[in-house]
């Protein structure tokens, strides 16, 4: 059996180079899974679950435009450019198709990619994120954060942030997780965050293609998320005909860092039986 490496590696995605983490599969039948990061983190949140895959799986996760090691180009972001970049950074690494992993924003940017490009996807794990658009008080909750950022910097927003995404018992228990997002949030101009935010509160509504998700589909939620209602996911595991729906005990926002040993073998029975 041929030694699997996470490689590092970048790519140039027309006015932006992409950073991503690749382990390459060695085996056959070859399937793909891209890991899509939330706000306002990068791909070392997946290292993992990278690290998990089975032989026959190659792995890619995805520094989002202006995040990570990926640079920020014209600085103009929505949830539609982040789908974009991504397929073309799937033309450009000769992915025909892929299973989309995403979390919170990057589980409304595997949404939109639905809508784009459906026929590129052959699967689908959305955690700890829903189809809605926000509504007012959404938008003005995103729009105090940019004040706050702007006024403190990012060191007492990466604070305030890791007390929401986190369980209780993820902060005591898992000091590195924790260190890991606290660094992630740091590591972003405050340009970023703030055009992230703006994205994030201008962001189409999806709820119409979920009823239009031919692929099976994993949900996965922690049970004391904070940020997603469990009502929304919920009604995502009612629309999506071919969906599972998995609560993680004692994890928040973040159930892919709270619980790496169960996340990984839900997502990985996934990979080898549905996909």
């Amino acid at each position: 059996m041929a030694e699997r490496i996470i490689k590092s590696n970048k790519i140039r995605i027309g006015d932006i180079s992409i950073a991503y983490h690749l382990k390459k599969a060695t085996e056959n039948p070859e399937k793909t899974i891209i890991f899509l990061h939330g706000f306002p983190f990068n791909k070392n949140m997946w290292r993992e679950q990278l690290e998990s895959l089975e032989d026959n799986i190659t792995g890619i996760a995805v520094d989002i435009r202006g995040h990570g090691n990926s640079t920020k180009g014209h600085g103009y972001f929505s949830m539609d450019v982040f789908a974009k970049d991504l397929g073309v950074l799937m033309r450009k690494l000769e992915v025909e198709q892929a299973v989309l992993c995403g979390i919170s924003m990057g589980g409304y940017i595997a949404l939109r990619a639905y809508q784009l490009f459906p026929e590129r996807i052959s699967g689908l794990i959305l955690c700890d994120t829903h189809s809605k658009a926000d509504d007012n008080a959404g938008k003005q909750k995103r729009f105090d954060g940019i004040q706050a950022v702007l006024q403190h910097g990012r060191r007492p927003y990466a604070i305030g942030f890791v007390g929401n995404v986190f369980s209780a018992r993820s902060i005591d228990e898992n000091p590195e997780a924790v260190e890991l997002i606290k660094s992630s949030i740091r590591r972003n101009s405050i340009g970023t965050i703030c055009a992230t935010l703006l994205a994030l509160a201008a962001r189409t509504d999806t709820t119409d293609v979920l009823s239009e998700i031919q692929v099976p589909t994993l949900l996965v939620r922690g049970k004391e998320d904070k940020i997603t209602p469990a009502a929304l996911m919920e009604e995502m595991a009612k629309k999506i005909k071919t969906a599972r729906y998995v609560e993680f005990e004692d994890c928040g926002h973040l159930p892919n860092m709270e619980d790496k040993e169960k996340f990984n073998l839900e997502m990985n029975n996934f990979l080898q039986e549905k996909i």
